[in-house]
């Protein structure tokens, strides 16, 4: 018998996801050349939080 197809990772809510990008940002606003990928890549998660805050809300 198949086994049931693995639940999705839960997404990180909205507060924990800037509170990361937040600790990317250098003085001024910029994120260092390292963090940049990283930042990119919360910044997915981010929209998809938000996405996905907005379909509950409906």
């Amino acid at each position: 018998m198949p086994s049931p197809p693995a639940q999705p990772p839960r997404a990180r809510s909205l507060a924990v996801v800037n509170e990361e990008i937040r600790g990317l940002l250098e003085a001024g606003g910029l994120v260092s050349a390292e963090g940049r990928c990283r930042y990119e890549e919360l910044l997915v998660e981010w929209a998809a939080s938000v996405r996905g805050g907005v379909a509950e809300a409906a």
